[in-house]
């Protein structure tokens, strides 16, 4: 997969895909649903498959100052996409001047003179352009003026409810994976670089691998039954695991953070790219009156993990 980072003197390889446009947050099924129609319709003529999004998130552009909402960051996305079969990841710099283009200057600037693009799918309730004044049926619109084909993929439901990243924040806030899941189609995953951290887990016999979560939306903090991909270095791989996500409150006041312990796994992971799913929510953090009481409740956290992930 070909990452472009701008609509601005392409190679000639880079333009001309069938793209699916949006912001894609969590790739869920309904995501994945617009992605398919987009390589549906460029099948017939050979166009590669692209999908358009925009880095930072809008969001992130007009309300910096707000909480954290992204389900993935920018890398995960990618890693994603490029499981889906995408070709050309278009990742537009987004900034208050491209906000600032009507629709018609973004579909000729962007779509047309820079991209080339052969098709476009978007969500029913897609809206571009200044003041979002374009909306789905205006990109048709514009699209049958300048030679290339819309088509507009309809809302998907799942078990009765709409799909959206908002419902699968909700579930994750309140400690739902699994409801996640089914929006997804796949386990909602954290992933980034392992850190050094206090090492107190493997004081404890419990070594961590220990990544961030800065910029994401927060699931319900507690400890998770987990499936883990290292994605780099000697021990890349697949592995089960328990995990606890939160603040450590047994240890005092801490920034948020992820500390996945790997079961049956012995070595360094400093530096290493992980993914890790979250499957089941076990419990909440907390606070014990010393390390005994902490270690055995470790050792039940892991034992029903393993049930859990022995299930699934």
């Amino acid at each position: 997969m070909r990452i472009v980072t701008t609509w601005q003197g392409l190679e000639p390889l880079d333009r001309g895909a069938s793209v699916a446009m949006g912001n894609f947050d969590g790739l869920h099924v309904g995501h994945q649903s617009v992605i398919a129609q987009a390589a549906a319709a460029g099948r017939p003529g050979g166009a590669p498959l692209g999908v358009i999004t925009f880095e930072p998130h809008p969001r992130e552009v007009f309300a910096p100052d707000a909480p954290p909402f992204r389900l993935m960051n920018r890398a995960a996305r990618a890693h994603r996409m490029e499981k889906l079969g995408v070709e050309r990841l278009y990742e537009l710099p987004f900034s208050k001047d491209l906000a600032a283009m009507t629709p018609e200057g973004f579909v000729d600037d962007v779509l047309v003179g820079g991209l080339g693009v052969a098709h476009v799918v978007v969500g029913a309730d897609f809206h571009f352009g200044k003041g979002r004044a374009g909306d789905a049926q205006t990109l048709v619109d514009l699209g049958h003026a300048r030679g290339f084909g819309v088509t507009i993929a309809r809302l998907v439901q799942a078990a009765g409810e709409e799909v959206s990243s908002t419902a699968i924040r909700r579930a994750l806030t309140e400690g739902r994976p699994r409801d996640a899941h089914r929006m997804l189609g796949h386990w909602h995953r954290i992933e980034g670089a392992v850190l050094h951290g206090d090492k107190r887990g493997r004081d404890l016999g419990f070594p961590t691998a220990n990544m961030a979560i800065a910029g994401l939306h927060p699931p319900h903090f507690g400890v998770y039954a987990v499936k883990a991909d290292v994605l780099t270095g000697p021990h890349a791989g697949s592995y089960l695991g328990a995990a606890s996500l939160g603040v450590r409150p047994m240890f005092g006041v801490n920034t948020p953070n992820l500390e996945t312990y790997l079961f049956d796994f012995s070595g360094d992971l400093y530096g290493a790219e992980m993914s890790v799913a979250l499957v089941e929510y076990l419990r909440p953090e907390m606070t014990f009156d010393g390390l005994d009481g902490l270690i055995a409740q470790m050792n039940a956290d892991c034992a029903r993990a393993r049930d859990v992930l022995a299930a699934v």
